[in-house]
């Protein structure tokens, strides 16, 4: 506290205050920056700016009930004053401003929620970082890191995706090689309880329910638990969702965090391996397969870009995972339902492949079955579109006219 404190003051002072003594506490610090601003107010707009505010807060500190009373005694007062605080604890921020109960309620004029980069905004970084990448590897980097420029910022002009990977993960003095850890720090309070709830999720593509995850994690289901998994929905690690045909009662927790999925894939279990790991199993049997779960992620996070091809951006929907139990007459799983208003069921269907997707005999009849049993789900009042999201393509064959639709990296780039 004190360190931030004189850090403060010493802000204060680079912004043309006078030089006095240090504040000994929060009350004292907001006083000064009071004083500062009458004296630099001429009638124009000024902006007072609080980078990383939830950690002065402190334990014990008073630094909230301080910034609550130079908001409501003084700055509020000022129509040419804005004050803007940033803060990547997400938690902290929600709930001690958004939804403050306190002298801090209903003050919040406008927030922004900083969202991860969509392929094409990636494309348009990298394209600025110099780094020269195909769309392919573009989406396979988003699979790894996600949208995240920090991230992005990693790939190196000149090197090959798998070249840039083995360097940030997997090399001795790898960059990332902290980054999992440091990452639930620097966000959360309790990042030990995160962690261990993130890493329970990475075991399961479509995620638990509440008392499964309590189960696996030996937390309690009580109230720690839910503002856990809230904290974790806020700061878009998780995502809760209620798979296609199931009850609100079976609402699942998903992890959707493409960083903490490929760490816990890959890196957490591996981190004594060969430096080139990733270019000396880029096409195993385990990243392949993972590879296919990753980009069912990808087609979740566009789905706007998927509904624009389809021609029904406009159109309001629902879309989830679905998977029917095998102890049922036959199990079966369809990656992703989009149920529209329009009485349309698009059963999506997603492959990443290095060249055009081919159908053959046996996989037709699979997706014969999965329409079928589809088809028993769902009201009769609608009907089954079928869509293909791929990388190149559909190859065309007697088999291929079971899509409806065919959507590539090129519509998902839009």
């Amino acid at each position: 506290m004190q360190k931030q404190l004189k850090h403060f003051y010493t802000s204060l002072i680079g912004q043309g205050m006078k030089k006095s003594e240090c504040p000994n506490d929060w009350f004292e610090a907001f006083l000064m920056l009071e004083q500062l601003l009458e004296k630099k107010d001429k009638g124009q707009r000024m902006v007072v700016f609080f980078d990383e505010l939830p950690w002065l807060d402190t334990q014990k500190s008073g630094f909230l009930t301080a910034f609550e009373g130079f908001w409501n005694t003084w700055a509020c007062h000022r129509d040419n004053l804005m004050v803007v605080v940033c803060g990547s604890a997400t938690t902290w921020i929600v709930d001690k401003l958004i939804n403050n109960h306190g002298g801090l309620y209903d003050r919040v004029t406008y927030e922004i929620k900083l969202s991860p980069f969509t392929l094409a905004e990636c494309a348009e970084f990298l394209k600025q970082e110099k780094v020269k990448m195909s769309r392919y590897d573009i989406t396979s980097a988003y699979m790894i890191v996600g949208g995240i420029p920090y991230y992005l910022g990693y790939l190196e002009p000149g090197k090959s995706l798998a070249q840039s990977v083995d360097r940030m993960f997997f090399d001795k003095d790898a960059k990332l090689k902290f980054e999992y850890d440091r990452l639930f720090t620097s966000i959360f309070d309790n990042a030990d309880m995160m962690r261990n709830i993130v890493e329970v999720l990475s075991k399961k593509n479509c995620g638990y329910t509440r008392s499964e995850i309590a189960e696996a994690s030996g937390y309690a289901t009580g109230g720690t638990l839910t503002d856990a998994l809230k904290g974790l929905i806020a700061s878009d690690f998780i995502e809760e969702y209620v798979p296609f045909g199931r009850s609100k009662r079976e609402k699942h927790y998903k992890l959707i965090d493409p960083f903490c999925i490929f760490y816990n894939r890959f890196v957490k279990k591996h981190n004594r391996l060969n430096e080139s790991f990733w270019m000396m199993n880029n096409t195993s049997q385990s990243v392949v397969a993972w590879r296919g779960l990753a980009f069912e992620n990808v087609c979740f996070d566009h789905i706007h870009q998927i509904k624009t091809a389809l021609g029904v951006s406009g159109i309001s929907s629902e879309q989830s995972a679905w998977s029917k139990r095998a102890d049922d007459e036959e199990g079966t799983q369809i990656d992703m339902i989009i149920k529209r208003k329009d009485g349309i069921v698009n059963m999506c269907e997603m492959k990443f492949y290095g060249a055009e997707f081919k159908v053959d005999k046996k996989y037709h009849a699979v997706l014969i079955n999965r329409q079928e049993l589809l088809e028993r789900e769902i009201p009769s009042r609608y009907v089954i579109h079928n869509v293909l999201i791929t990388t190149k393509g559909l190859k065309y064959n007697e088999y291929s006219g079971f899509f409806d639709n065919v959507i590539t990296l090129d519509e998902l780039f839009a």
